[in-house]
């Protein structure tokens, strides 16, 4: 299946102290309770409590008194850890709920977005994840500490844009007939043409960040090439010790330099790749949506 096609994900603000962060990322789930206002369900771990007299009725009907006591005790002890148990987590939940609704304006739901916002967005997410996860990247050869920070703040920012862009859609599509009276299509041109340049706009700056994606994955193949092809570099004499010995004519002359030309050559072209990696993002990030 093409990635492309798969919902979005959650997407946080990255400026979020890390620990608020960590929380809200945690619970997904919660994030869009905050959403539609829904409570967490009554917990039911007082039922087991109500249950113990009934039960020692019971053994004692069949049993004896000293039984139905052991018995009820041991019951009472499993339902008061049971309910506090689900009583502490009651409480956790509801924490984390409130947290959910105090930074509300600080998240972006897949529901938040329509079709086409969703499907732009996650081009964005798996464009910055194909950087972050590069060798280059974990190597250092690009910005490391600074696609960390930009990357993922560039993705909040185009989401948030494209929660704005969803609203105004559903909107437009509530506010503006289908039908258009005679005459009146100039009156409603400016605010669809004003939707499609936002769009517009957006689809730009993710194709930017693709085309940074395709040249630090551009990298990442001649950089594995180059590190083999160093393997093979670190026994050159040998391979030209072998052809001097071997190939007895003119020929013997030119394997041998181009036997010390390759590793340089592979050198020069990752070299020239991670270059170009690097001009692309800075393209990119020299005009930044905050």
């Amino acid at each position: 299946m093409d990635p492309r096609a798969l919902p979005p994900r959650v997407v946080i603000d990255p400026g979020l102290p890390r620990d608020v962060w960590a929380r809200l990322w945690s619970g997904p789930h919660l994030l869009r309770m905050a959403r539609t206002g829904a409570e967490p369900k009554a917990s039911g771990g007082r039922v087991l409590l109500l249950l113990v007299p009934w039960i020692a009725v019971l053994f004692y009907l069949i049993g004896s008194l000293s039984a139905a006591a052991i018995v009820a005790g041991a019951v009472g002890v499993i339902a008061l850890l049971r309910h506090a148990n689900v009583a502490a987590t009651q409480r956790d939940l509801r924490q984390r709920l409130r947290l959910a609704r105090q930074y509300a304006a600080h998240y972006v739901l897949p529901e938040d977005l329509d079709y086409p916002c969703q499907r732009l967005l996650r081009r964005a997410q798996d464009a910055v994840d194909a950087i972050l996860s590069s060798a280059v990247q974990r190597a250092g050869f690009i910005d490391t500490i600074d696609n960390q920070v930009t990357l993922p703040e560039e993705v909040w920012q185009i989401a948030q844009r494209l929660a704005r862009l969803s609203a105004m859609h559903a909107e437009h599509r509530r506010l503006v007939p289908r039908v258009l009276p005679s005459g009146l299509e100039d009156a409603f041109r400016p605010y669809t043409t004003a939707l499609d340049a936002a769009w517009t706009s957006l689809s730009r700056r993710v194709r930017h960040l693709e085309e940074y994606a395709r040249q630090v994955t551009r990298a990442d193949h001649v950089y594995h090439a180059h590190q083999r092809l160093e393997t093979l570099a670190a026994r050159t004499p040998d391979y030209q010790r072998l052809i001097a010995d071997t190939v007895r004519d003119d020929l013997a002359h030119r394997h041998i330099r181009e036997l010390g030309e390759q590793a340089r050559q592979v050198r020069r072209l990752f070299e020239e790749s991670v270059l170009q990696a690097r001009r692309t993002a800075g393209e990119l990030l020299r005009t930044p949506l905050t």
